[in-house]
């Protein structure tokens, strides 16, 4: 039994008065309408799951919306629900960006994801009315908060990479930064303050001081760390949001996958593609024998580059026949992203894909804008 206690001010009716009666009195409270809550969801799978939903662009509706979410499994686990809408992949606002472009950063996350999403009938009703998302997405962040750094550190021959670790008392696994003043870690991108989060493709949160002395140690001459200032590493924590190296702005990485632009000439692209095994074991689709002056040549190719997409799809999944096939009916223009073979090692190394830090999609995205609309768009995650 719950009793309710309320407080009224008796009076009596005057008709004269009606609404101006000062009980009575009508108000049009602009706080009556609920801002949209938007929601983070973490999710994180094994080697060969899936995340288990489906990212849809439906005609009639506005907005990435969430499909078709697997009973059980990590998407619903997170906390996605279908017919959600899409704001931000991992800290990246997304809802004005092209189909292609946003279903390819959810596959290039690699084992974890953090999507920011609304509600459906919250996301109508804020479109309807005009409501700046984009500001919604920020202010769910708060203020001030910015992207970790993945930092390259080539180390100098005198003052070594300079950059410490210091271990922050009384929390394991948590590194503060100290740096040499113009040494090598300085001018790589790292700032005084920092926090570790991540080096050479592990995390740091469960390492003590000296494991990480010793990764240190073996690290040769170069180093790559994700780092990220102390102030939005709390804001960070305080969203229970992985800080992670996909969410980075890359500063000083020695190697970068490049998209090349080509127009057909009378004797085609000008180049031959090869399917070719490296000691390794790995096998990759190799560019070879540029024609010279050809198209190929003239954007910039070189021989023994590996294609990873065409017209920003992956190759990874195809056959070498399909990709030659993507090639042919491209027609006079076909867009290929490539990396030279120390740059796929050193991503691999990493552990994350080449594809993360392109040097530029922008004509790739007027291509996309561009598209014609289709009834349903649908990419599996």
């Amino acid at each position: 039994l719950v009793e309710i206690i309320g407080l009224t001010e008796k009076f009596t009716f005057n008709p004269r008065e009606g609404i101006d009666n000062p009980v009575m009195v009508i108000t049009d409270d602009a706080d009556s309408v609920s801002t949209p809550s938007p929601r983070l969801c973490v999710l994180k799978r094994e080697e060969g799951e899936s995340y288990g939903f489906h990212l849809r662009v439906e005609r009639g509706r506005q907005g990435h919306v969430i499909r078709n979410v697997v009973s059980g499994g990590v998407a619903e686990r997170s906390g996605l629900q279908d017919g959600d809408r899409l704001l931000e992949v991992n800290n990246c606002y997304v809802d004005d960006v092209p189909h292609p472009e946003v279903a390819r950063k959810i596959k290039l996350s690699g084992h974890q994801l953090c999507l920011l999403v609304l509600d459906g009938e919250e996301y109508e009703q804020g479109t309807s009315r005009g409501q700046d998302l984009r500001g919604l997405a920020s202010a769910h962040k708060g203020e001030g908060c910015k992207p970790p750094r993945l930092c390259h550190i080539t180390r100098h021959p005198v003052s070594g990479l300079g950059i410490n670790f210091t271990p922050i008392e009384g929390e394991k696994g948590r590194f503060s930064v100290s740096l040499v003043t113009g040494g090598a870690a300085e001018k790589a991108g790292v700032c005084k303050g920092d926090h570790l989060v991540w080096m050479n493709g592990a995390t740091v949160s469960d390492l003590t001081h000296s494991a990480l002395s010793r990764m240190m140690k073996k690290c040769g001459d170069h180093i790559t760390i994700l780092v990220i200032d102390s102030e939005s590493e709390k804001n960070y924590m305080q969203q229970r949001m992985p800080i992670l190296p996909t969410m980075a702005v890359p500063y000083n990485l020695p190697y970068r996958a490049r998209k090349l632009h080509l127009l057909s000439g009378p004797g085609g692209y000008g180049f031959l593609l090869r399917l070719e095994k490296a000691p390794s074991g790995r096998t990759s689709h190799v560019l070879r024998e540029m024609d010279s002056g050809g198209p190929a040549e003239r954007a910039g190719m070189h021989d023994g580059e590996l294609l990873l997409e065409v017209n920003g799809e992956s190759v990874e999944s195809l056959r070498h026949e399909e990709i030659v096939d993507r090639v042919r009916l491209s027609g006079q223009h076909v867009s290929l992203t490539i990396i030279t073979p120390q740059g796929q090692e050193f991503y691999t190394q990493l552990g994350l894909s080449p594809l993360l830090f392109c040097e530029d999609d922008a004509v790739d995205r007027e291509k996309e804008s561009s598209t014609p609309t289709r009834d349903i768009t649908d990419s599996e995650v």
